[in-house]
């Protein structure tokens, strides 16, 4: 499906994902009609040079799809836009504009039934301490959880409507990776991390370095997100590296890239009642569908540190 692609549309293409989805989406498709709403909240325009397609600045939320796309029919739309913040608290503010937004764009789409890929979350799962499968019960612990959790059932219950549809989502782990600076506090750690060490400063993590993550490159996350288009049903898929590592093994990577020696500092953890202390993904489903290989952490995080040391 994804050999001719006439006209493709991406929300939240000037953050972090959506940008690096964009722009090799522009390189793969050169003559598709590319279109970008994203109403730069929390992405920057900076994420998009050298971009040569259309931008609509617009709340998806708020946005009248019918009257701003008329008669154009998207092979592909892929949802990346969402309040990203995890520690913003307002409930409101985040139920309504993620969930509705996803729920308009859903009703644009719903009369030529044209395909969605739309980014769900690992912090669906909650606090655990195992393998993350995709049929487990959600447990989120914030709002934010809260929020991917009803575009997760949004999506069942569209595609539950309408059998033929594929509507499929990608539950992001924890991506770092080229175009993420702009997020500041919310950026990954292995930025924040190389961040500190590059300023030669000691790195500081929450005591004692131990907490898990899956943490997955954004160049296998876009590879996961363009292969879903090609998903044999409505689903969700797991996207990481399935290899969590702590952040005193992120340290001692950085340290390697870096060629310093730095020794982490631990302070305590302020947000203790909702924070993931293990994520890690079970990528059997989208493996065997989309044969789906992610790089190992070591390797991400070396290409990472050669693209940051360049610029």
């Amino acid at each position: 499906m994804m050999g001719s692609m006439k006209n493709i549309l991406v929300t939240g293409g000037a953050g972090f994902i959506g940008s690096n989805l964009v722009l090799a989406l522009q390189e793969r498709y050169p003559d598709s009609y590319l279109v970008v709403v994203d109403d730069f909240r929390s992405g920057d325009f900076r994420n998009l040079r050298g971009y040569r397609g259309d931008v609509v600045a617009a709340d998806v939320s708020r946005l009248d799809w019918q009257s701003q796309f008329k008669d154009v029919q998207f092979d592909v739309i892929f949802h990346e836009a969402s309040i990203t913040d995890t520690t913003e608290h307002d409930q409101r503010l985040q139920v309504h504009d993620n969930v509705e937004g996803f729920r308009r764009l859903l009703e644009y789409a719903t009369p030529h039934q044209m395909p969605v890929v739309y980014a769900s979350s690992a912090a669906t799962y909650g606090q655990g301490s195992g393998r993350m499968k995709e049929d487990q019960a959600p447990a989120p612990a914030n709002v934010y959880a809260f929020a991917k959790v009803q575009l997760d059932n949004l999506a069942r219950q569209y595609a539950r409507r309408h059998p033929s549809w594929r509507i499929v989502g990608v539950r992001y782990f924890n991506v770092y990776g080229p175009r993420e600076a702009h997020k500041k506090a919310a950026a990954s750690m292995v930025y924040q991390l190389y961040c500190q060490m590059k300023a030669g400063r000691r790195p500081r993590v929450f005591r004692a370095g131990e907490q898990k993550r899956d943490f997955v490159y954004v160049k296998d996350v876009v590879a996961a997100t363009l292969s879903a288009v090609n998903a044999p049903a409505s689903t969700v898929y797991n996207v990481g590296s399935g290899q969590p590592i702590s952040f005193n093994q992120v340290i001692a990577e950085l340290n390697k890239c870096l060629g310093t020696q730095l020794e982490p500092e631990y302070i305590e953890n302020p947000y203790e009642n909702f924070y993931q202390t293990h994520t890690e993904a079970d990528l059997t489903l989208i493996h065997r569908d989309l044969k789906y290989q992610p790089r190992k952490p070591a390797e991400g995080i070396a290409d990472y540190v050669a693209l940051l040391k360049g610029h």
